[in-house]
């Protein structure tokens, strides 16, 4: 079945693209080589100013990720809608105040930073800071709603306005300096259960991996609803037992483009083959799919919200997307060998939802794909690994922290 997305393209049009610098077969530089970088985008971690020099290291070099700032309003939207729909028992103290505590991934991290502003606006607890942006830092505890990063919010339901507060927020960074930490999570809920639990009415997360260790360690057994994000087996397998929502990043369109896009630069075809245009296989996405930003020279997969309402239709997130999923002709699309890493092999969602779909993949692209995976931590963990780049036809690139880009292209030359 064919999933429908709720936004739509909003790049300029496809069809009119072509392939400059075609990469072709027969001996190629390593700094010509096709370079995508997907799931982390370079970028300023503090600014968030993309990495322009990392997004045109070469003719032949884009980014594939998804639409962050349209999933992060999505997921917000969706809490709020919940909050609205369960006015009547949400309050689980009934002290007129509904609580909640936010899990952030990574401070640094633009799709951490996305989803925190967009649940702080969605529920009106985010401050506006001089760039226009609300403020996503973590306030630590806010149990009293003194915070100067947040402020206490009002959803105005059925007539009635009700105060929402960000209880509590911090970074899951765990002792080794890993981000996105489901373990941290776990042990933040621990304590916060333990010292305002009464207060909490809802549970939020910038992705699954952490949602569930806190659904898991004590969200589920207090009937507390909570939301992730990136639509991982097991999260939407929870919410028949309680867990409130997720968000798909759409990761089979997703991965899909993260190799369609080096199987295109490989042949030297129009880069729109495939993707905004049908190909001999007939494989081809729709504008509800994915949009491109052609100054950034990045593709966005577009997000969906996954609810008690649909989320049968999303219990198997490794299964490839329907309209995608034919076999390309060796003849025309010969093999080619491709280095892609994976920036932490603890990482819920891309262990378990991204690789296993650029697996299916790659064998339908005909690419022989060798997967490296990092410790989350050091990009000399990841690039150590890529001693020989000659090796390989093309890369794709995860890295530890978005600035470091350099790390990678440096090796290609």
């Amino acid at each position: 079945m064919k999933r429908k997305a709720i936004a739509v393209l909003t790049a300029a049009a496809m069809g009119a693209m072509t392939l400059a610098g075609a990469v072709m077969a027969g001996d190629v530089a390593n700094s010509e080589k096709p370079l995508v970088w997907f799931n982390r985008q370079p970028s300023n971690s503090t600014t968030g100013e993309l990495d322009m020099d990392a997004l045109s290291f070469n003719e032949s070099t884009y980014y594939v990720g998804f639409d962050a700032n349209q999933g992060a309003e999505l997921q917000g939207q969706m809490i709020a809608d919940y909050i609205e729909a369960n006015i009547d028992s949400i309050d689980q103290n009934g002290d007129g105040v509904i609580g909640y505590v936010l899990a952030i991934g990574d401070i640094g991290h633009n799709d951490s930073i996305a989803r925190t502003r967009g649940v702080r606006k969605a529920l009106g607890t985010g401050i506006e800071g001089e760039d226009g942006n609300i403020d996503p830092t973590p306030v630590g505890t806010n149990v009293d709603g003194s915070s100067k990063s947040v402020q206490d919010g009002t959803l105005s339901i059925g007539g009635t306005d009700y105060t929402v507060r960000e209880l509590a927020s911090q970074e899951m960074k765990n002792s080794a300096g890993a981000t996105w930490d489901a373990a941290t999570a776990g042990n933040a809920i621990s304590t916060w259960s333990a010292s305002f639990g009464d207060q909490i009415d809802v549970v939020v997360s910038n992705n699954d991996g952490m949602g569930m260790a806190m659904f898991n360690g004590w969200s589920q057994e207090n009937g507390r609803p909570t939301f992730g994000y990136d639509a991982n087996s097991d999260a939407v397998a929870a919410i028949a037992d309680g867990y409130g929502g997720t968000i798909s990043q759409h990761a089979d369109v997703q991965a899909y483009l993260t190799l369609r896009v080096l199987r295109n630069l490989l042949d030297g075809v129009d880069i729109d083959t495939g993707i905004g245009t049908a190909d001999d296989a007939g494989n081809v996405l729709s504008d509800t799919d994915y949009k491109y930003n052609e100054e950034e020279r990045s593709y966005y997969a577009l997000n969906l919200a996954v609810t008690a309402e649909n989320y049968e239709d999303f219990l198997d997130s490794t299964v490839v997307y329907g309209p995608v999923s034919n076999q390309l002709d060796e003849s025309a699309s010969p093999k080619k060998k491709v280095w892609l890493d994976i920036y932490n092999s603890a990482d819920n969602f891309l262990g378990s939802t991204y690789m296993p779909l650029l697996q299916n993949y790659d064998d339908l692209l005909n690419l022989e794909v060798e997967y490296v995976q990092g410790d989350g931590q050091t990009e000399s963990n990841i690039t150590n690994r890529l001693a020989d780049p000659g090796a390989y036809d093309a890369y794709a690139i995860n890295m530890v922290k978005t600035d470091n880009a350099a790390s990678y292209t440096a090796l290609l030359g």
